[in-house]
């Protein structure tokens, strides 16, 4: 039960993971609005779904909630001339006082109110919640990587890729690489936002602090995914990047559930998240000096 429960969060924040995956990849950009921007999701599906709001539409009006708070994010960097770094810890400071303000207090419980998973659960006579949680990020995940790879093969989409490998080049094309930052940062915000409502929904609380450290957990899990993937070929397909991600996440998830069962206290996930990062962006290297070292290996043998 406790792995079928991590691989079911697991994918829950795979929608986070890509939503980071954008601006962290493809803008090359460490957005920390995304703290904010996926407690911000968390809140408003608690209020409106304790309000008898049907769990579906609480998730679209999260992720227009989330798009918003990326383009202030877009809008600070760009407009105002702000480091990107320091923006996004403007917007995400001032999405803490928000979160409270949405719910009235720090944390809203989903007692006895209809989600996306009870729903499913209903629908499937017998079904765990764990499955229905597992069964909706599912569902979500593949229809938005289908949508960001149709998305990213579009001229605009394109733009906005273009415009994280190399601004200036894009620039000198005509592209007003600012506006596609703010669009970059409004998708990936919208995106984390959403899986901030799932989570909720799931978890069966929103919590004004439920955001804290999203950024280090997309992170690990895109360097996760990359590095566990990335043995097979050096160049991986997009398609299979944005799999490849979601898979991190799992990944990730399953990691903290066998060390906290094999008796790692809670208080030392973050050491353990810092760890799995560090190792992670070393593999890269640990393979270039691998190689390297065969080489020479390799020629004094011919000597």
């Amino acid at each position: 039960m406790a792995m079928q429960g991590a691989v079911a969060q697991g994918v829950l924040w795979g929608v986070m993971t890509l939503g980071v995956y954008l601006t962290f990849r493809v803008l090359n950009i460490a957005d920390m609005t995304c703290d904010g921007t996926f407690a911000l999701g968390g809140s408003v599906c608690a209020v409106m779904v304790m309000n008898n709001f049907n769990p579906y539409f609480a998730l679209l009006v999260a992720f227009f909630l989330g798009l918003l708070a990326g383009g202030i994010t877009g809008f600070l960097h760009t407009k105002l001339k702000i480091q990107e770094l320091l923006a996004g810890i403007l917007s995400m400071t001032a999405l803490y006082s928000v979160n409270i303000r949405i719910m009235g207090r720090s944390n809203t419980p989903l007692l006895g109110a209809e989600t996306v998973m009870s729903r499913i659960q209903n629908f499937f006579n017998g079904m765990t919640p764990n499955m229905a949680s597992l069964l909706s990020g599912l569902l979500f995940c593949t229809v938005l990587i289908l949508v960001l790879y149709w998305f990213c093969g579009t001229e605009i989409g394109s733009a906005l890729r273009a415009t994280g490998n190399n601004g200036n080049m894009v620039r000198a094309m005509g592209v007003d690489t600012d506006k596609m930052k703010i669009l970059g940062l409004m998708l990936s915000n919208g995106l984390i936002a959403l899986s901030g409502g799932l989570v909720a929904q799931s978890q069966g609380y929103g919590d004004v602090g439920m955001g804290t450290g999203t950024l280090v957990i997309g992170l690990a899990s895109i360097v996760l995914g990359e590095a566990i993937f990335g043995w097979f070929s050096k160049k991986l397909p997009f398609w299979f990047t944005l799999i490849s991600v979601v898979l991190g996440s799992i990944v990730y998830r399953i990691v903290i559930a066998v060390v906290l069962q094999l008796g790692l206290k809670s208080s030392d996930l973050k050491l353990l998240t810092s760890i799995i990062i560090t190792i992670a962006l070393a593999i890269p290297i640990i393979k270039q000096q691998s190689v390297k070292f065969s080489g020479r290996l390799h020629n004094r043998q011919g000597a």
